[in-house]
């Protein structure tokens, strides 16, 4: 998969969604499609002469000019039934650094890259908070665009399965579950791992038009097949932002984002912190 099909695709269906019709809000059950968020983040920074400021305190002046893209695409196929839901969601980001030194080459760096391809099935057993409750199962496969220098591309297979709360009026989905992987990112090395895991999306309507959206996860690895130094003990994901509306699905606002790992061959954590502005589109439309 080409990583333009990243921003080839949301453009192609925002323009599809501005002469579909949006799918009544009372048609519980059936199909729909769902395009949870097509967004993108780019900015520029240009430094002129800068070889001639670079004594100079101010940094405007003295600094590299870069380039920062980022494109997010999260798109579902939903069966929503009485006493089941079926969400088939297809995830993809990916962001890049292009950094021009006033000496020297230029430097590449990815800040994210991911592919999420999920299927995921979950009963509706109790009625709790307006939303509904039961047990899921998911079965997932995650990959990248690009493999990060010096290591090959990710490639998991995953399991989850337990419990959740989910299509709440605020809480969107809340769970803790337990995991399953197999890792063959190395083909000389594939590894089974367990884990459990626990997360959670939430929406709270600030006022018309403004929302604030949450969402996270945690996971703990506890048992493994073999040895990789590059396996993960655990990983948490923390990101918020804040949308205001623009027009008809289009919405522009701050976010946050978080991530912080440590795997088995390094005593210390890594971490990102990710802080932006972002621009998107969302619908859905019945089929």
């Amino acid at each position: 998969m080409n990583k333009s099909t990243l921003f080839v695709l949301p453009a192609l269906l925002t323009a599809f969604a501005a002469n579909a019709q949006a799918a009544d809000d009372d048609a519980n059950y059936g199909w729909s499609a769902v395009l949870k968020k097509a967004g993108l983040e780019v900015s520029s920074t240009e430094v002129k002469n800068s070889e001639e400021y670079k004594d100079s305190p101010n940094a405007e002046l003295s600094g590299d000019s870069e380039t920062v893209t980022k494109g997010i695409f999260d798109f579902s196929l939903i069966n929503q039934q009485e006493k089941y839901k079926w969400d088939n969601n297809l995830f993809m980001e990916y962001g890049k650094t292009k950094l021009r030194p006033k000496e020297g080459p230029n430097v590449e760096n990815e800040t994210a890259d991911k592919i999420l391809i999920s299927t995921d099935y979950a009963r509706k057993v109790w009625r709790y908070w307006d939303a509904d409750v039961g047990p899921f199962v998911n079965l997932a496969y995650q990959t990248e665009f690009d493999a990060n220098e010096g290591a090959p591309r990710t490639k998991i297979a995953r399991g989850t399965t337990g419990i959740k709360m989910f299509d709440g009026p605020i809480i969107k989905n809340l769970y803790a579950a337990a995991v399953g992987e197999y890792d063959f990112t190395y083909s000389h090395d594939k590894t089974s791992k367990f884990a459990y895991e626990v997360g959670m999306e939430a929406s709270y309507p600030v006022r018309e038009g403004v929302t604030f959206n949450f969402d996270s996860y945690f996971r703990d690895y506890v048992a493994y097949s073999s040895y990789n130094p590059h396996d993960f003990e655990y990983e948490l994901s923390l990101k918020a932002d804040l949308m205001v509306d623009i027009y008809n699905g289009l919405a522009i606002g701050p976010y946050a984002q978080y991530f912080r790992a440590t795997d088995r061959g390094s005593s210390k954590y890594g971490s990102s912190t990710i802080l932006g502005v972002e621009a998107s589109y969302s619908g859905s439309w019945g089929l």
